[in-house]
């Protein structure tokens, strides 16, 4: 899907950048998430959200970024420790330093291209779930909780194309071995 707007030529889908956990956290976290969020409105697998808006336009300059920020990175050790209540859901905190700092490099780059949202101070976390009541996330939380602490590895980082609905993947770069798609 493309942005059209009268006075301007059709702006491309917004990208969203997100961290490559581990294959055994992975399956937790999304497993997790299939037993918590509403089936109807899970669309995509777990993820935590780097940016959840980057420019469509700027997608070879955002892809070689990443390209050469991934190969120099090395993977990045997390643990959650806490969740978030989320009013209508819960996330799992996760506490990854250089998941941050990494971060940072990408949105000091990017700063004049990036929503609001994208500004805002960043706190890795991972959603289990969301868009329920908040009884039924206050229950939840309490049985997430007692399965923390959960450790693992962040091992690269994908980038999504937002075309309303499930994300359509546009690339997976590994960290430290310089593939990329």
């Amino acid at each position: 899907m493309t942005h059209h707007s009268p006075s301007t030529a059709p702006e491309p889908d917004p990208l969203i950048m997100t961290a490559l956990f581990d294959p055994h956290s992975f399956d937790t976290l999304d497993g997790l998430r299939r037993r918590y969020f509403p089936a109807a409105q899970n669309r995509v697998p777990a993820h935590a959200t780097l940016f959840h808006h980057l420019p469509g336009a700027d997608l070879r300059a955002v892809v070689e970024r990443m390209r050469t920020d991934c190969a120099a990175s090395a993977p990045l050790p997390f643990t959650m420790a806490r969740t978030r209540f989320l009013g209508r859901g819960v996330a799992f905190e996760i506490e990854c330093p250089g998941l941050v700092t990494l971060r940072a490099g990408f949105a000091a780059a990017w700063k004049d291209r990036l929503t609001a949202q994208d500004r805002q101070g960043y706190k890795p976390h991972a959603t289990i779930q969301n868009k329920v009541s908040s009884d039924e996330a206050r229950d939840a939380r309490g049985r997430l909780d007692a399965l923390l602490p959960i450790s693992g590895t962040v091992v690269g980082l994908a980038l999504w194309h937002y075309r309303g609905g499930p994300w359509e993947e546009a690339g997976r770069f590994a960290f430290g071995d310089g593939a990329g798609s």
